[in-house]
């Protein structure tokens, strides 16, 4: 696929837009799982926090001390990561957990107040980052009275460890799930271009001649644009059947021009001018020939893509009108067409090339037209060949190249072979020459017929 490719943008685009859905996905998921974790914590050290502070007494001494530890055996375990300590006043003892060995918690002063409950961030053993809970109480009097700051924590390290293992999980599912949606990218893409693809096939098969219009079987988005189409190549038919209309109608009345010209000429002749007569038969022969090329080419009908002929009933045809020349009757005639050969071309402009062609065959041929016809690599085969004098091989180009003609270089071969070939390549098809020793053979390509 090229940059300029639709399908490349809209997948390029659908990637894009996926890769930042599931960036965006995975850090608000992430977030929302450190929330969750860190209200989980919360919830755990308030736990132990409300166990610690109901723990407190004075021991026999009359010290304030925790009397009943929190319940959760890592207190009891050195360096465990759960911890808990008790001040009393700023510059008072202080009473902590086994868990912190000879560590004391560095404990923020506190404002005094009893609903002080802190969320701080503390140094812990061995360079640890303690996630802690520090509350300020007031022991009621039938404790004896007085302050202690009171704080559980727990190393960071593990909400840390948590949220790496939760990402763990999820990043190779929010990878899955990218794969799953550039795979629903591409098929969404896929089908939502197929419609074009159509429109392109179709507009194929009207240029290849098989179909005239694209027809209104496309999603309501693509089907105003077929109208269009459609309209324009309906216009354009218009047109086209208007212009050759109009060509028919020019080159039939500089054809009736032509004969009153001629007759003229031949008037002139009766009267002894034999000079200005020749001049005029030669302006009018001239004109005339290119008059039958234009009516040839205005007769020609549009392409469609249902048109079929039968090229053996054409060619028979065309035949016995020739043959009932005088001079098609001097000749043997040899007709050889495969059964069933079929060409997309009009009949009628088939008669014409053949006519052309046969007539061109008889003007030159000694005794012999032999008329071939296959079907060869999806095309149909046509050949005409004489045994006359035939043409120099270093004069088919010129023959067969548009504007030329053989009787401008002096050949006498008229305009049959031009008219043919404006015939076949209207059709699609070609024209060629090969020598057929002696004689000439003319070979028509044309596009073959779908059965019918």
């Amino acid at each position: 696929m090229s940059g300029g490719s639709l399908r490349w943008r809209l997948l390029l685009a659908g990637a894009i837009s996926s890769l930042v859905a599931v960036l965006i996905a995975a850090a608000l998921l992430i977030l929302l799982f450190q929330r969750h974790v860190a209200a989980s914590i919360d919830n755990e050290l308030n736990v132990h926090l409300d166990q610690l502070i109901a723990g407190l007494g004075r021991t026999p001494g009359g010290e304030i001390a925790v009397l009943q530890e929190p319940t959760d055996a890592r207190f009891r375990k050195p360096l465990s990561g759960l911890y808990w300590q008790v001040r009393v006043d700023p510059d008072g003892p202080v009473d902590r957990s086994r868990s912190l060995w000879d560590f004391a918690l560095a404990l923020p002063q506190s404002d005094g107040s009893q609903s002080d409950l802190r969320h701080v961030s503390l140094p812990g053993p061995g360079g640890s980052t303690l996630y802690a809970l520090q509350r300020h109480v007031e022991l009621p009097r039938t404790m004896g009275g007085g302050e202690v700051d009171v704080a559980v924590a727990l190393d960071a390290a593990e909400l840390q460890s948590a949220t790496r293992r939760f990402a763990g999980i999820l990043v190779p599912s929010l990878l899955l799930i990218g794969v799953l949606l550039g795979a629903a990218a591409f098929a969404q893409v896929t089908i939502g271009l197929r419609p074009l693809s159509t429109l392109r096939t179709r507009l194929a098969s009207i240029r290849a001649g098989r179909a005239e219009r694209l027809g209104e079987s496309f999603p309501d988005e693509v089907q105003p644009l077929a109208t269009e189409i459609d309209s324009l190549l309906s216009a354009r038919a218009d047109q086209v059947e208007t212009a050759r209309r109009r060509a028919a109608d020019l080159a039939h009345g500089l054809k009736t021009s032509l004969q009153v010209l001629s007759g003229e000429a031949r008037s002139l002749r009766e009267k002894g001018d034999m000079e200005a007569a020749e001049n005029i038969e030669l302006l009018a022969e001239t004109m005339q020939r290119h008059v039958e090329r234009q009516l040839a080419q205005a007769r020609l009908a549009p392409k469609t893509g249902t048109v079929r002929t039968e090229i053996a009933p054409v060619v028979e045809r065309v035949r016995r009108v020739v043959g009932k020349t005088p001079r098609g009757a001097e000749v043997n005639w040899s007709v050889d067409i495969e059964p069933g050969l079929a060409a997309r071309i009009d009949s009628q402009d088939l008669a014409e090339a053949l006519g052309n062609l046969l007539e061109n065959a008889v003007r030159h041929a000694r005794t012999r037209i032999d008329i071939t016809g296959r079907a060869e690599g999806g095309k149909a085969h046509l050949s005409v060949t004489d045994d006359g004098p035939g043409i120099p091989e270093n004069q088919y180009d010129a023959v067969l190249r548009r504007g030329e003609r053989l009787d401008e270089t002096g050949d006498g071969a008229g305009l049959g072979l031009a008219i043919v070939g404006d015939i076949v390549e209207a059709w699609d098809g070609a024209l060629r020459l090969s020598d057929n020793a002696p004689g000439l053979a003319v070979h028509v390509v044309l596009p073959l017929a779908e059965a019918g």
